[in-house]
């Protein structure tokens, strides 16, 4: 999704997909930022928080009606149809990361 968004575009790679990773383990409760992804990915939670809540904002406020192809395509069971997962509610996001 953050393709499609200019925004994104001057964000580190490491620290978009190091943000993703931890918003996509919130989303399905597996836990939170362990000291070894801390190590190797080079960031610590607290640095990556603002951009978690960006993404989910993504998530949940993105236009419906233009560039559907990346939600058609990550629709579907092959990809275990992550695009139809709900997003985090903020307030609750905003908790769970003050505790990571």
């Amino acid at each position: 999704m953050t393709l499609q968004e200019y925004d994104y575009a001057r964000e580190s790679p490491s620290k978009l997909a190091a943000s993703c990773l931890l918003l996509a383990l919130i989303m399905k409760n597996l836990g939170g930022w362990t000291p070894t992804l801390e190590y190797y990915s080079g960031y610590h939670s607290q640095d990556l928080n603002p951009l978690v809540k960006r993404l989910n904002f993504l998530l949940t406020y993105q236009p419906h009606d233009k560039l559907k192809a990346v939600r058609t395509k990550y629709s579907h069971r092959v990809f275990f149809e992550v695009a139809k997962v709900t997003p985090m509610d903020m307030l609750k996001l905003e908790e769970i990361l003050k505790s990571c």
